[in-house]
């Protein structure tokens, strides 16, 4: 599932419909079928943690790539790259040539009034890549609940938005915690600091770094390396489950917690 940064630069790819009048509209999901963005123009796009928007007058169109979702653009006419059945949203744009833009497999597609986005968007915690990282309000949001795991609350998007399964790995091997720690274990301002430090610099990279390394292979300490040797240790790093996620931690410098976290 695509983390926050992989969606902000999506947001900024997708700027250039911005000004834009829709010529057809094709909502390919029950709940919107009949919603119709044709005459208006594009007023913005733009991310907020996994989720992106787009605004057509006083409506917004909200989608979530989930596991499998993608965005395309063709020239009007152009055969598509992906079949057509996967096609969740075709919006036809004007310009020098039209063109169509294809949401595929989306996960979630919404459409409601503009005067609504503030109640839409309530079940989420503070945006990790918003100009200002709203810190105070996510930490208050993790230590609700001091005997979850610190992993688990990375996680879940009501408490900040954007971390996605990658960067939890990363963000609790450079805490130095366990990702089943409980969160009144952890220094959360620092897992707070770490979070928005590491999503900030790649916000704008194809390529997601959290070594400081671009080479291949050598992007990550822990995710997606089990077996492999700690780079700070060589001990082997370990991967197991935590709830229905994959974790990955270095046994020697992300000791277990002896205090399991609630359940």
């Amino acid at each position: 599932m695509p983390e926050g940064d992989s969606v902000f630069q999506l947001s900024r790819r997708m700027q250039f419909m911005r000004g834009r009048e829709v010529l057809a509209t094709s909502l390919r999901v029950p709940s919107v079928a009949l919603r119709d963005f044709t005459g208006r123009k594009v007023h913005r796009v733009w991310p907020y943690g996994k989720n992106l928007f787009m605004q057509f007058g006083d409506e917004i169109l909200h989608t979530h790539l989930k596991m499998e979702g993608t965005w395309a653009v063709h020239p009007k006419g152009q055969r598509w790259r992906k079949p057509g059945h996967t096609a969740r949203v075709v919006l036809d744009l004007a310009g020098e040539q039209t063109i169509e833009v294809v949401g595929h497999s989306l996960g979630l597609v919404r459409v409601f009034n503009e005067k609504d986005y503030g109640d839409q968007i309530a079940h989420l915690g503070p945006d990790v890549l918003a100009p200002l990282f709203d810190a105070t309000t996510a930490r208050r949001n993790i230590e609700a609940a001091p005997g979850r795991s610190i992993g688990e609350a990375l996680l879940d998007q009501s408490n900040l938005a954007g971390v996605g399964n990658e960067y939890r790995a990363e963000i609790c091997f450079l805490l130095g915690v366990h990702p089943a720690a409980r969160v009144d274990t952890v220094d959360v301002d620092r897992a707070l600091e770490i979070t928005r430090r590491l999503m900030w610099a790649n916000r704008n990279s194809p390529i997601r770094v959290t070594t400081g390394v671009r080479r291949a292979g050598e992007s990550s300490y822990v995710f997606g390396r089990n077996n492999r040797a700690c780079r700070r240790c060589g001990t082997r790093i370990v991967k197991a489950e935590l709830g229905d996620r994959i974790i990955w931690w270095c046994p020697r410098c992300q000791p277990e917690d002896r205090r399991s976290p609630d359940r």
